[in-house]
Order: structure tokens, then C-alpha cells, then sequence
């Protein structure tokens, strides 16, 4: 049976460029997102490695991440000091071991072609093929010995310090958005994307709002935690020290919040791997799937959860609005991530390149916590993902906080 010529034809069509609206102040603020200025932000965190929380390069990059946060021009950097001693042996619950099939020569123990789990961390329902997922302990399977040896120095017990700075509202200074990453890793690798990839992110939001003529009603925290891979402990450590503070002007009449009213956290974490689930022998396309998107989601059985899905639903319109190349989904299954101890709190939400619990937690990273998260592991089209979750959270926030740029007369 002969084709008809109208079904044989498929064209290709050009993907339509979104001008930018030269009237909407934050689709201004959006265009000065750059690949290459968020490619340079990431390149600089490799410099430390995994960045290991309780290792001198951990604390170095705290120092180097406030630097570049002052050279911004968010120059009110503040630092939340607290302690980390992990569980001994003897406090740790005892759980049942794995089970476990011996690797392929030369490939990490830690994956494993299996059937889906029916449910998922978050609440999500597992399915399609899922690979064993891990963090590797093992240092000779980082094959570079720079990285190996930068890499050794083991976590030590005691004081953690995790960064963040402010952008100051001028209408409303007391209430606040959140925006957060956290800048520590593990796996032996350089955490280019878990989570490198989100504290680039937060550091290039900072830098775009805090440029000489950007003003907000309302203001902005830039928080780059530490101690995530360990339990959101720096997140934790935050809410501890600093939730009794909100909205309190000090000193009186002063006009002055060091802890303003929390109306929202956003959180991003592992944000540019999009290839899609693992194939049935549990490999991984090389290629960006061609329907990768931004993936935003709220904890449905938090309670904030109507509000967190509100911002939720805000920052997927800002996404339609504002992202140059790809799209956003919500779900409704945040978890293990630094927004998590915020859930019952405020509204709360955790931009991903996967849903956390069906997607990244069934393998669909095969890099997550390995050796290979390295800058050479991700390509243009992984980085730009990541950079259009940036104009996803500053379009949204944005829009939010008020944001209005000041004419040049007036500067």
C-alpha cells in the first residue's frame, strides 16, 4: 500500500525565539542570565572538589562563594556557624543490607538493573526499569589523580558554616524570599552537578539582583547551604537559629529585619541531567532526552502544601514566560532536599532535572554521588538546562519581590 505523500512529509520546523519584552523590567533582568557567565560560576566551584562538608576544601569554598558574593555587590554576607558530629555506629538504626550482584570489571558496585518499587521516596509511585542507585566510598574508581588526591582528606566532626547575603526590599524590607542550593558533594568526583549546578544558580540570581540598578519591594536571601548530603543539617541548623527571628526590626525604627518575614523557599538541587530513564540493560542515553524540562515540585502532604503549590504554579508560569528553551512540570513529591525541613513552615518548593523521588531516586542519574559528576561528564545542552531553571526562578521571583529597574538619570 502506497504512502500518501501528505503523511510521508515532516517537516522540521525552526523552534520560534520569544522576543524580549523591553516594557517588562524582569524579562531585562532575565536576559542577563548568560551559558557561559553560569558555566564560569560552576567551572570556578570544581576547583574543590567534591567540596565535602568538615574538609579544608569544603571551608574553602564557603570563603570563595563569599567573595564572589561581594564582588556582586551582595556585600551584606552573613555566615550561620553550628555544629556537625555525626551518629556513631551504636546510634545509627540498624537496617537490613541490600542485596547486591557483583559489578561488571571496572564498574562501580552500586547499580543494578531491577524491577520498580512500588512506592518512592516523597510519596511517588516508581515506574518503568530502575537502577540501583549509591554513594561511592571507593577513591580508585576516580580514574584523574589530581582529583583523587584533592579529594582525600576525610570529614572531620565540629564547627560548619554556610553562607548567605541579602538583597534589602525598599518597600517592604521585613518579608522575604528564601533562594537556596547547597555547595557541598560527595562521590569522589566534583559535584559539577549535584549540587554545583544549583549553588551556581543561586550565585548567578545574586549576581543579577544585585546589580547597581536593580531595587525590589520586597527582599531576597541567597542561601547556599552546607551539610545537605548529610541530613539537611545547615538547613536545619538555619531554621534553629534563625525562625524566632523573623520580622523583628532591630534597632527600633530602624527599618532594619536581620531576619525578615520568611514568605517562601525555593530550593535547586541537581539541575541539569535530562536523558531520560535507563534502557533495559540499565545504561543511560549520552543525549539529553528531546523532552527534558525543569522539573518543580511541592510535598503534597506538607502542611503548606497549598501554598507551596501555589509557588509552584508560579514559577511554571514564569517558566512559560521567561525560559528560553525549555519547559516546566510540577509534581507533587519534594523530598530530600534543603526545602524539606521548611515544608511544614512556609510555602516551599525544589526546582530538579528529574522528579527526586520516581526519577533521580529510580537511576535515572547515573553520575549522582559518583565519580563522574565532573565538568567533562556534562555538555552545552546539560549546562543550559541549568541555566533555564535560572530564568525560571528569576522570572518567578522576580515578579514576586517587585522587581523594577532604575532609569539611568536616576542611578
Amino acid at each position: 500500500m502506497a504512502t500518501s505523500p501528505l503523511l510521508a512529509q515532516k517537516p522540521v520546523l525552526p523552534t520560534a525565539v520569544a522576543p524580549i519584552d523591553s516594557a517588562d523590567p524582569v524579562a531585562l533582568m532575565v536576559a542577563r542570565l548568560d551559558l557561559e557567565q553560569y558555566k564560569a560560576t560552576l567551572k570556578g566551584l570544581t576547583q574543590f572538589g567534591d567540596r565535602r562538608q568538615g574538609t579544608k576544601r569544603n571551608r574553602d569554598a564557603v570563603d570563595w562563594i563569599e567573595a564572589k558574593l561581594k564582588s556582586y555587590g551582595c556585600t551584606n554576607t552573613e555566615r550561620i556557624v553550628y555544629r556537625y558530629e555525626p551518629p556513631t555506629l551504636a546510634e545509627r538504626p540498624a537496617t537490613p543490607p541490600p542485596a547486591a550482584t557483583p559489578p561488571a570489571a571496572g564498574q562501580p558496585s552500586l547499580r543494578r538493573v531491577g524491577p520498580p518499587a512500588t512506592q518512592a521516596s516523597g510519596g511517588g509511585r516508581n515506574r518503568g526499569i530502575r537502577t540501583r542507585t549509591g554513594v561511592n566510598g571507593d577513591s580508585l574508581l576516580q580514574p584523574d589523580p589530581r582529583l583523587r588526591a584533592l579529594n582525600a582528606e576525610p570529614s572531620t566532626p565540629g564547627e560548619r558554616q554556610e553562607v548567605y547575603c541579602t538583597k534589602v526590599g525598599t518597600t517592604h524590607p521585613e518579608e522575604m524570599y528564601i533562594v537556596g542550593g547547597h555547595m557541598d558533594g560527595i562521590g569522589w568526583g566534583e559535584a559539577v552537578n549535584d549540587d554545583g549546578s544549583g549553588t551556581a544558580l543561586v550565585m548567578e540570581l545574586a549576581r543579577v539582583f544585585n546589580s547597581p540598578d536593580v531595587q525590589t519591594e520586597r527582599s531576597i536571601r541567597f542561601v547556599l547551604w552546607n551539610n545537605e548530603e548529610t541530613g539537611l543539617n545547615g538547613a536545619r541548623a538555619y531554621i534553629e537559629q534563625r525562625q524566632k527571628l523573623q520580622g523583628i526590626e532591630e534597632p527600633k525604627g530602624s527599618r532594619k529585619y536581620p531576619e525578615p518575614k520568611w514568605l517562601g523557599m525555593i530550593q535547586h538541587d541537581m539541575m541539569m541531567f535530562d536523558h531520560g530513564m535507563p534502557k533495559a540493560d540499565g545504561t543511560i542515553a549520552k543525549e539529553q532526552r528531546p523532552e527534558a524540562d525543569v522539573n518543580i515540585e511541592f510535598q503534597i502532604n506538607s502542611k503548606m502544601w497549598k501554598a507551596s503549590s501555589e509557588l509552584a504554579w508560579a514559577l511554571h508560569q514564569s517558566n512559560s514566560k521567561y525560559a528560553t528553551d525549555y519547559p516546566a512540570q510540577v509534581g507533587p513529591h519534594m523530598t530530600n532536599t534543603d526545602s524539606g525541613p521548611f515544608q511544614d513552615i512556609i510555602p516551599a518548593i525544589s526546582l530538579r532535572e528529574n522528579e527526586r523521588g520516581t526519577q533521580v531516586g529510580s537511576g535515572w542519574n547515573p553520575h549522582w554521588h559518583q565519580p563522574t559528576d565532573v565538568w567533562s561528564t556534562f555538555s552545552d545542552k546539560d549546562f543550559r538546562l541549568g541555566l533555564n531553571a535560572a530564568q525560571t526562578t528569576l522570572g518567578g521571583v522576580g515578579r514576586l519581590v517587585g522587581a523594577t529597574l532604575k532609569s539611568a538619570n536616576k542611578m
